[in-house]
């Protein structure tokens, strides 16, 4: 029915065919859901011929052309306002953001909880003693906590520091191969491979995670029950009073994060994922065939996949500090990342219109072109 291949199982897969299968699994065996080509035939098509018909309008017809471009942005603008209005509105309720109180999460009996998976990849970061020491914060069983340090092979600072770092039984440090694509995502496919949990998420090497995030995202997944896959907890900034710039980015997550996802689960529409602090079920993750290391926002193309494959995503009410971009110049450079990457997204996930309507129904498939 067009659901992606499944992500290998660690035993299936030889050690010499690791680095291939977390570059390539789903673009071998999924190419309809990878990013590695991003345009299908007809979207190309598409996109030539209403290139050539705007060059035409502007030479033979710019008074016409004109107003039919700013008839159409006025459109969108006004349909994406109403939309964001709406969720907002839902989202303001408050109903659908899972809290779990500190008591609640030491409560709940140590025998009961699985082993977790922590991806944490990393890349120039000499100062790793720092994060480990903001993931030793986690309040979760040493036995039952797995902590995976994803280097890349070629940073070697970074894996000078981190030889520095005194052994612990629930700390593995992985040297990911150099290969093509050089990204997070097949960071996290490597690291996956050989995982232990059975639930997982992703700290960022600058997070400073809730010690009882852990706790609270397997309480709240035990309380949402196995049509939910994944709960995507809150994040904030820890330098938000640092310049303008970082307080409008705090305002900017505040409403994202504490309105407009709600909102998004309340009308049961598709969840794009941040990139960190998402706590998954492993056998979920790899059924969808796990992250495409093709996409620069691999995370909400991973919400769109579970949406698509009929499970369902929640808020977690739990806060995971990161750094907010204080530079202007990065600023830009960051955002037109994620900007890239939601229209890479967005044309992957609209290549077979009739099959994503047929997953979705018409008016999730609204919810998504207008929002993503």
């Amino acid at each position: 029915g067009g659901a992606p291949a499944p992500f290998p199982d660690s035993g299936l897969v030889p050690p010499e065919q690791a680095l291939d299968v977390a570059c390539h699994a789903l673009e071998y065996r999924s190419p309809a859901y990878s990013a590695h080509s991003v345009l299908a035939r007809w979207q190309r098509a598409i996109l030539i011929s209403v290139v050539v018909l705007f060059l035409l309008g502007l030479v033979f017809l710019p008074w016409v052309t004109g107003v039919v471009v700013v008839a159409l942005a006025t459109a969108s603008y006004i349909w994406a306002l109403g939309f964001r209005f709406l969720i907002f509105k839902h989202g303001a309720r408050g109903g659908r953001m899972m809290k779990i109180t500190d008591e609640d999460a030491r409560a709940f009996p140590d025998d009961r909880l699985p082993v977790y998976t922590v991806l944490v990849p990393v890349f120039k970061e000499p100062l790793i003693e720092e994060l480990v020491e903001a993931l030793e914060r986690i309040e979760y069983p040493r036995e039952k906590l797995d902590i995976r340090l994803l280097l890349e092979a070629d940073d070697t600072e970074t894996i000078a520091a981190a030889s520095r770092l005194r052994p612990r039984a629930h700390l593995t440090v992985i040297q990911v191969p150099r290969a093509e694509p050089q990204t997070k995502p097949k960071a996290c496919n490597y690291g996956l491979l050989t995982a232990r949990g059975t639930l997982c998420t992703i700290f960022d090497a600058e997070d400073q995670p809730d010690p009882l995030q852990l706790r609270k995202a397997v309480l709240a997944l035990e309380r949402l029950g196995p049509e939910y896959a994944c709960v995507q907890a809150r994040l904030g900034f820890y330098n938000s009073r640092q310049n303008l710039l970082t307080r409008w980015f705090t305002l900017d997550y505040g409403a994202w994060f504490g309105n407009m996802l709600p909102g998004l689960v309340d009308i049961s529409a598709p969840i794009p994922l941040g990139g960190t602090s998402n706590h998954f079920r492993v056998d979920v993750l790899k059924a969808v065939g796990a992250w495409d290391p093709w996409n620069v926002t691999e995370d909400a193309d991973l919400g769109l996949r579970l949406h698509r494959a009929g499970h369902q995503v929640g808020v977690l009410d739990s806060t995971t500090l990161e750094e907010a971009n204080p530079d202007l110049i990065n600023w830009v450079r960051q955002r037109s990342r994620w900007y890239k990457g939601y229209l890479q997204t967005f044309l992957v996930h609209m290549r077979s219109p009739r099959l994503v309507t047929r997953q979705l129904g018409w008016r999730a498939v609204a919810d998504m072109a207008i929002f993503i």
